[in-house]
């Protein structure tokens, strides 16, 4: 070997050293913290990334289809024939979310029942009141002057009304349908991932039902504290086990339950916000061109009529709507919309978002609290009317309280229903106090929900205790009482002097019906109903908060 040619090796050998060197000094933080330069332990130390590796994008929850988010002008764009001046146009911006593709049918909420009536059987002194005010009120469907008492019977439990959305139900009945669900979606996702046993949660009981918050933050006291689940997954059997090990260095720090940083459980399922819903049923981004929109949308669809201007279902109705006095769906032989009452979901074309009905069939609960002006000087993003602000209930040495099975409080709603507060298993919630509000700039209270609407008694500060409140806009109250033996006696509110039927229990609902005519069909149009009352043309769908980015996935800007 010449000199030349050893020359050549050093030279190479002190290049890819140097590139050794330069690639070990390379930062790579897929592994270690960004922070402390510490390794990621993985699924067993309390510097674990996260529990199912790489969690980047959150996943869709079964039913949902993603809405990007945006800017966009809520409230009246067209006339307003009825005067009701509830609806000024102002402009706001919605984050990313998820909703419902469809309206929550009558066998999703069966499925509901089904497993209430499993959990907490009626039979039971202790469970007697829970399954009841669960159910939906089937009686929506009598008329004084109208035969549809095949309804009553049949509209909620026969197959042939399963994939019909679900009516009868009041707002509070759909805020706990969305809770249950929360917790099944996530109690499968424990189940899926190996931390509890196959097809447990088939078989729990009262006292040992899962809850999202509470396996967060007093993973112990989930199931009742049955070590049998909670340990019984081939996953959480395997950390039992490397937690018991003695021969391992940091054994006592392996983290034996899912926590919100490992990413596998998703967010609640709730209802939409009235911004959110108003958004999502525009679906503006069918008439996007860059970076603006093209003109105005009237309908969930393009175009100013409700008829199909496409070939193939020309002059089809696009919603299932009163079409005119005594006209609900045409002439026989010629159906305009193919239903009189409510129709299966999916029935006409979904909107550019993906979304099915969002204008006809039946109009949606959704959670805002109804004012007649939506403030937009004081907020312009994520608008929502109806924060009630609390925190976890903690005892003296810090653990938390968790509803015990024989604690379960009722409450009387105005129409004499008893419901449960809270269900077994769930964190005592109590509203937020001067530790949380002291000297803090962007609230200062627990209850925001006559916030800034107007009202002078709104403006006067007082003790957050419902009997020491005066009522809201001067609303009735209607008087209960239950005697020991159960016996419902009711006395209606006869004063004269009151003035409306607002108060912080009437909430919104969105969107034309099949018993509304084409006016109601704008997404804008806005009216409400006490939380505890429903009708035979309201239902409701579920939506879910997006965490991290605005988009889902990576995608390149479209024209």
């Amino acid at each position: 070997m010449n000199k030349t040619n050893i020359l050549m090796y050093r030279l190479l050998l002190v290049f890819l050293l140097a590139l050794l060197v330069s690639c070990s000094t390379d930062t790579d933080y897929k592994n270690r913290s960004r922070a402390t330069g510490w390794k990621m332990i993985g699924g067993k130390g309390v510097f674990s990334k996260n529990y199912k590796g790489k969690v980047n994008v959150q996943e869709t929850g079964p039913g949902l289809v993603f809405i990007e988010g945006g800017t966009f002008t809520m409230g009246r764009v067209q006339d307003d024939p009825m005067g009701d001046w509830n609806n000024t146009p102002t402009q706001h911006h919605v984050m990313s979310f998820y909703m419902d593709e469809t309206e929550v049918t009558n066998l999703m909420y069966l499925e509901y029942l089904d497993w209430t009536k499993r959990v907490f059987p009626p039979s039971i002194e202790l469970y007697k009141n829970i399954y009841p005010s669960a159910v939906p009120d089937t009686m929506v469907w009598r008329n004084p002057l109208g035969f549809i008492e095949d309804m009553v019977y049949n509209y909620l439990r026969h197959p042939a009304y399963s994939e019909y959305p679900v009516v009868g139900v009041n707002w509070l009945q759909a805020v706990n349908f969305c809770k249950w669900r929360t917790n099944r979606v996530n109690e499968l996702l424990l189940e899926e991932a190996g931390m509890i046993p196959k097809d447990a949660r088939l078989h729990i009981k009262g006292d040992e039902t899962f809850d999202t918050e509470t396996y967060f933050a007093a993973p112990t006291l989930t199931y009742g504290g049955n070590d049998s689940i909670l340990h019984g997954g081939k996953k959480s059997k395997a950390l039992l086990e490397l937690r018991n090990d003695s021969t391992l260095v940091g054994a006592e720090r392996t983290q034996l339950f899912v926590q919100r940083k490992d990413g596998l459980l998703l967010p609640t399922y709730r209802l939409p916000t009235e911004a959110e819903w108003e958004y999502a049923a525009l679906g503006l981004v069918g008439i996007r061109e860059y970076n603006s929109f093209k003109g105005r949308k009237k309908y969930p669809w393009n175009g100013s009529y409700t008829r199909s201007g496409k070939r193939k279902n020309k002059a089809d109705q696009l919603a299932n709507f009163k079409q005119g006095q005594g006209d609900y769906g045409g002439i026989a032989g010629w159906s305009d919309d193919n239903a009189d009452i409510t129709a299966p979901v999916k029935s006409y074309p979904a909107n550019d978002f993906g979304l099915y009905d969002m204008a006809g069939n039946v109009s949606e609960w959704v959670a805002d609290v109804y004012r007649p002006i939506i403030e937009k000087d004081y907020n312009d993003f994520n608008y929502y009317r109806g924060n009630v602000f609390t925190k976890p209930s903690r005892n003296a040495d810090g653990t938390y309280n968790v509803i015990p099975l024989d604690s379960i409080v009722y409450d009387t709603l105005p129409n004499g229903v008893l419901v449960p507060k809270h269900f077994p298993g769930e964190l005592v919630e109590v509203p937020v106090g001067i530790e949380e509000t002291h000297l803090r700039l962007n609230f200062s209270q627990s209850d925001y929900r006559d916030f800034k609407d107007g009202d002078s008694l709104s403006r006067i500060k007082r003790i957050q205790d419902e009997s020491s409140q005066r009522p809201m806009y001067n609303s009735p109250r209607h008087y209960i009482l239950i005697d020991s033996t159960g016996t419902v006696y009711t006395e209606y509110d006869k004063d004269n002097n009151r003035r409306t039927l607002i108060d912080n229990q009437t909430r919104v609902y969105k969107g034309g019906s099949w018993r509304d005519r084409e006016y109601w069909l704008d997404p804008a149009q806005r009216r409400y109903l006490p939380e505890y009352m429903s009708r035979d043309d309201i239902g409701f769908r579920c939506a879910m908060s997006k965490v991290g980015s605005k988009m889902q996935g990576k995608k390149k800007r479209k024209n």
